[in-house]
């Protein structure tokens, strides 16, 4: 297997993200001492404070709903990461298997990535570990993979910071530079929570712009995780009853979101009128989730951080 171009040591240390530390036990994102005023483009009208980054207003709820599938399409579009999940020997996370117990479980990492401790965030690295450490190819795999190589949990970790800030982004507008950039270092967590060493996480954007491009190349879908993968965004593919979503919303909500390359690696049709017809319909929901209260605009992550705690409590499994 070819070595990722961005392995440790190629690119210089990123610098340390400001962040709002979360007390284990306490409710993540309370509400700000100040209500953040919001010009339409989404930047903070009244000044950014970079000591005061809160990751809680960019993380979108909404997005692990709309956004999820797509964004599984991104990760698996490596032949490592695609087919580590295809023949994954672990009966319990196959996603078309156990949709809930999978979304549950991917949702709760990025809540714990993102909004918890940094005893949280270990002692549920080491939940996950147990699972990953069994996927991994075998004399009879056509593409050699493991789950803990770093450098695929890196392409992950750069595929859920892709997907955050498209979200946002498409609901919301574009960040303002200097909230861009607190996320961004913020967002290393997606990858650190787990085996990716911190020296790995490009420097800043412009850096990660540069390993985005060159990852790029080594997106391939074969025909195998290609079916594999027609299968959870049409829903065909999933156990019944998760089978018998709206198929045509679920892909087009799922196509939306998929940068061109990754479309037409999948072969799925986008024309213009489809994405006039998606931005309209994003910008609406964005309209309509910037007047829900807090709480809500974080779901479910905070709930997921919550119920991650309370089995933590109970010591039940985390995984």
């Amino acid at each position: 297997m070819t070595r990722a171009s961005a392995a440790a040591g190629d690119i210089p240390a990123p610098r340390t993200a400001p962040a709002t530390v979360i007390p284990a036990g306490r409710a993540p994102c309370p509400p700000p001492t100040r209500p953040a005023v919001v010009s339409p483009s989404g930047a903070n009208a009244a000044g950014f404070d970079p000591a005061g980054f809160d990751v809680c207003e960019y993380l979108d709820g909404l997005g692990a709903f709309l956004a999820g599938v797509a964004n599984v399409v991104m990760q698996l579009s490596w032949a490592p990461v695609g087919h580590g999940v295809m023949e994954s020997q672990v009966p319990t996370g196959r996603l078309t298997h156990h949709p809930v117990k999978r979304f549950r479980t991917t949702l709760t990492y990025i809540a714990v990535a993102m909004l918890g401790t940094d005893e949280e965030r270990a002692q549920y690295r080491d939940a996950v570990n147990s699972a990953h450490r069994q996927v991994r190819s075998t004399s009879a795999s056509s593409v050699r993979y493991n789950a803990l190589w770093p450098e695929l949990q890196l392409w992950v970790a750069a595929c859920m910071y892709r997907g955050a800030v498209d979200v946002h982004t498409r609901l919301h507008g574009p960040i303002e530079p200097a909230a861009a950039d607190a996320f961004y270092r913020h967002a290393a967590r997606f990858g650190t929570t787990l085996q990716m060493r911190q020296r790995m996480w490009p420097a800043d954007r412009a850096a990660f712009d540069l390993y985005w491009e060159e990852a790029l190349g080594r997106v391939a879908i074969d025909p195998a995780v290609r079916a594999y993968l027609h299968g959870l965004v049409t829903g065909r593919g999933m156990r019944w009853p998760f089978s018998l979503g709206p198929r045509r919303l679920m892909m087009f909500v799922t196509t939306g979101f998929l940068p061109p390359r990754f479309r037409e690696e999948m072969r799925l049709a986008w024309s213009a009128a489809d994405q006039a017809r998606f931005d309209r319909t994003l910008r609406q929901l964005g309209t309509v989730q910037r007047r829900l209260p807090r709480f809500a605009r974080l779901f479910p992550y905070n709930l997921l951080l919550l119920d991650m705690r309370l089995r933590r409590r109970l010591g039940q499994r985390l995984v």
